[in-house]
């Protein structure tokens, strides 16, 4: 049995400490640090008395020295970071001081410029191979069991993939006229920026919510999905063979769409810092205060997600065609842990790459997205631990 440091005591971080605890046999101790300590008291007393130890602390984690003291306090075999993106690199540099393995859900963004990509985090890769350490990059669901399900359809069933398109669709109906099912500062960043998708070698930009399409989604029906840019369309591009076209889109209901409208037209969605009586704040930040936390949608949200991937390419000379994707129930997932889908979709993946990394089924020196390893252990455990996964071998296309 090992140790685990999870950072960050949101929906996800409940998630994951939750389905740890189920996985006692590989997760025999892990750490709960925020910095808000009350909410780790409060779900370590949860998760109390099972075989799994279960403690918590504070922690800053935008302090280097901080968390590397943290680090060294605990030894963890591994550090699950679910704090916000803007904290990856000072996570990933006390992972370096201490040599603890890292695994994150999302990549970095700067705080102070709407935009994520993976080159800060692939610049640590000659350090973390020098350390001789892991770095498990978005580990979620998208990215991660994305990335995931490419390498599986690489493996198994296309000598090359020319085209991926990516379908995240949200069903779920909290009641709320508006609200976000993860951090609403980071899901309104990214679904207010510019879409984008790789095209034969190239980025094509898009403006947001330019490109909609409607999918019928199998348990789900018929939803609108509009074109984003997200950041496993990055790492897919280098390392799926044969690659031409990769997209994503993702389901958005009109009543979000025209809140989220009028926000952005007032001024709510800006991340430049205003005075407010004589005080600077960020118009998004004091938004994210007033909306209803993403970890308290659980008890109201009904229906389903459907996330998953289609694939077209040739095998043995022959054009082919799979999807592969996954249902999950807001209410089920609630019943399980006290969370809505969103949070577990991401939980679940982030306990999961955290067990193969200590394992040593995912473990090599350097920083790695989770399409660069085997992908069957992890296929497996997403059947065991909550997740399972449905194939269609003649799925209807995305024009």
């Amino acid at each position: 049995m090992g140790k685990a440091l999870i950072i960050g005591c949101g929906g996800v971080g409940s998630v994951t400490a939750h389905k740890c605890c189920q996985n006692s046999d590989v997760f025999g101790e892990i750490m709960i640090a925020s910095r808000t300590k009350a909410k780790c008291d409060a779900l370590r007393d949860k998760l109390a008395g099972g075989r799994t130890k279960v403690s918590s602390a504070k922690v800053d984690a935008d302090n280097v020295r901080e968390l590397a003291a943290l680090i060294n306090e605990f030894k963890p075999d591994a550090v699950i970071n679910l704090a916000l993106p803007y904290q990856d690199l000072s996570v990933m540099e006390a992972c370096l001081e201490t040599k603890t393995h890292y695994i994150d859900t999302a990549n970095y963004e700067p705080p102070d410029n709407a935009k994520f990509e993976y080159k800060w985090q692939w610049d640590y890769r000659e350090r973390f191979e020098k350390a001789g350490i892991t770095a498990l990059l978005g580990c979620g669901f998208d990215p991660g069991v994305t990335g995931v399900f490419s390498a599986y359809a690489q493996k198994h069933y296309f000598d090359e993939i020319h085209e991926i398109d990516i379908l995240d669709a949200n069903a779920g109906d909290h009641g709320y006229p508006f609200a976000t099912n993860f951090n609403p500062e980071i899901n309104i960043r990214e679904v207010t920026a510019d879409g984008s998708f790789w095209e034969n070698g190239r980025w094509v930009h898009t403006r947001p919510m330019e490109i909609k399409r409607v999918y019928d989604f199998p348990q789900i029906g018929p939803r609108d999905m509009y074109l984003l840019h997200h950041e496993e369309l990055e790492s897919l591009a280098l390392n799926i063979k044969g690659i031409r076209r990769i997209r994503f889109f993702m389901t958005f209901g009109q009543s979000y769409l025209t809140h989220l409208k009028c926000l952005e037209n007032v001024g709510m969605t800006s991340i430049e810092p205003i005075e407010f009586n004589g005080a600077q704040i960020v118009p998004l930040q004091f938004l994210k205060a007033v909306l209803p936390d993403p970890a308290s949608l659980g008890p109201r949200t009904v229906g389903k997600t459907n996330i998953g991937c289609i694939f077209k390419g040739v095998k043995d000379g022959k054009e082919k065609t799979y999807y592969v994707y996954n249902v999950c129930d807001h209410q089920q997932c609630y019943r399980e842990v006290g969370s809505q889908a969103i949070s577990y979709t991401t939980g679940v993946p982030a306990m999961i790459g955290a067990m193969l990394v200590m394992n040593g089924a995912w473990r090599k020196p350097g920083v790695f997205n989770v399409e660069e390893f085997d992908p069957d252990p992890f296929m497996d455990a997403l059947n065991n631990w909550g997740l399972p996964w449905t194939e269609d071998f003649s799925p209807a296309l995305v024009d």
